[in-house]
């Protein structure tokens, strides 16, 4: 099977503004149905509390005609337009679908971050991670969501496979950033971060990047808007992955990053696996 993750940073803009960026990533959205991926999951798609317009709807299911889309957005108490995660999948698959809630810290339960789908052998869930803010403002919630996540993982584990992917905000090792020296401090790089993700994999999961490709150096899934030159130096960060059981590692067939141009930001992330 062929899954696909990306964190589109505005669903709204991707598929109806007319900016250059807009343009860029619907170029993107292109090479990701050239993939003809079983599941796409989405985060940060930034909707309204009541989901995707019929418009977002129509042009979605043009471009996905055989896709089936559920949605989880952020609501009260939460800000609006903030966060939100949404899956498309091919209709045959018939999953059932959930959307979770860890007994997470502030509103971030209420945040859409969240969206599980089970299969009839596994489970495939996808995670938008809070941020940890400007200042490390949110750290401290940021490590308890860790914990609540890692928790939620192992138990869904027990039942059955998991394949956990998503924007975790958080580069794990040195390896996993262009300038680990000059972001021991920032989020997304903090000890503590790093810490809660090392926890996670010892809960019994698996980085598939790193499985399929060793301690290869310079591949990453972000680049800085702010920073005009960060794709082109390639000063980026490792922060979105696909996780499996420790049990089904064998089984992973591919795990990489799909090309994404000169648009910054988040790429695409890729997994195939033998299930």
């Amino acid at each position: 099977m062929r899954f696909i993750s990306w964190n589109i940073d505005s669903l709204n803009a991707a598929l109806t503004a007319e900016s250059a960026r807009a343009i860029l990533s619907r170029e993107v959205l292109d090479k990701i149905i050239k993939h003809e991926a079983d599941v796409i999951a989405l985060q940060e798609t930034k909707l309204a509390s009541t989901g995707p317009t019929k418009k977002h709807l129509k042009i979605l299911k043009e471009m996905f005609p055989n896709y089936e889309i559920v949605w989880r957005s952020s609501e009260e108490p939460a800000r609006k337009g903030y966060a939100g995660t949404m899956f498309l999948y091919k209709e045959d698959l018939k999953p059932i679908v959930s959307f979770p809630t860890i007994d997470a810290p502030s509103t971030m339960d209420s945040e859409g971050r969240i969206i599980t789908l089970e299969f009839e052998d596994f489970y495939l869930t996808q995670v938008y991670t809070p941020n940890a803010g400007d200042g490390l403002n949110r750290l401290e919630e940021r490590q308890e969501w860790d914990r609540k996540y890692a928790d939620y993982l192992e138990n869904l584990d027990k039942e059955k496979y998991v394949l956990a992917t998503g924007d975790f905000n958080v580069a794990h090792k040195e390896i996993d950033l262009a300038h680990p020296k000059n972001n021991m401090q920032s989020a997304g790089f903090t000890k503590e971060e790093r810490q809660g993700f090392t926890n996670l994999l010892d809960r019994g999961f698996t980085d598939t990047f790193r499985y399929i490709h060793g301690d290869v150096e310079g591949k990453y899934t972000w680049w800085a808007q702010r920073a005009k030159t960060s794709k082109i130096n390639n000063s980026g960060w490792r922060i979105d992955y696909w996780l499996v059981s420790n049990r089904i590692a064998d089984k992973v067939i591919k795990s990489d990053v799909v090309n994404s141009g000169p648009r910054q930001d988040h790429a695409p992330i890729l997994l195939e696996i033998d299930l």
